[in-house]
């Protein structure tokens, strides 16, 4: 698979997805430290891409993404943003509703 059909998977396959710098727990810059920290307080699983230990991924996501920044948060396929963007629609109350609506819900009581 090339690094383009890599990165439409991890979109495709993850409802919320941050690429950023570092992880959550360490990130290694403001950016993707306040960005991480705007998703986390959504309550909801997300997954991440260190792009730091993902240098195929830095380099072509900007590309695919139309977006020369990092962090870049996907939610249901789509672009919000980067940490400005992010930020502001978490303070706004915009990010939250955003994130609940397009996470898998957890436990729904399948009967199973």
């Amino acid at each position: 698979m090339d690094i383009m059909d890599t990165i439409k998977s991890q979109i495709a396959d993850n409802a919320v997805i941050l690429y950023m710098k570092g992880s959550p727990n360490a990130p290694q810059c403001g950016f993707s430290m306040r960005a991480s920290q705007a998703v986390m307080a959504c309550g909801q699983r997300f997954a991440y891409v260190d792009i730091l230990s993902n240098p195929d991924i830095r380099e072509n996501l900007p590309k695919y993404a139309n977006w020369p920044t990092f962090p870049q948060l996907w939610v249901g396929g789509e672009l919000v943003g980067g940490c400005d963007i992010i930020t502001e629609m978490q303070e706004s109350g915009e990010l939250k509703p955003l994130i609940d609506a397009a996470a898998p819900a957890e436990d729904a009581g399948t009967g199973e």
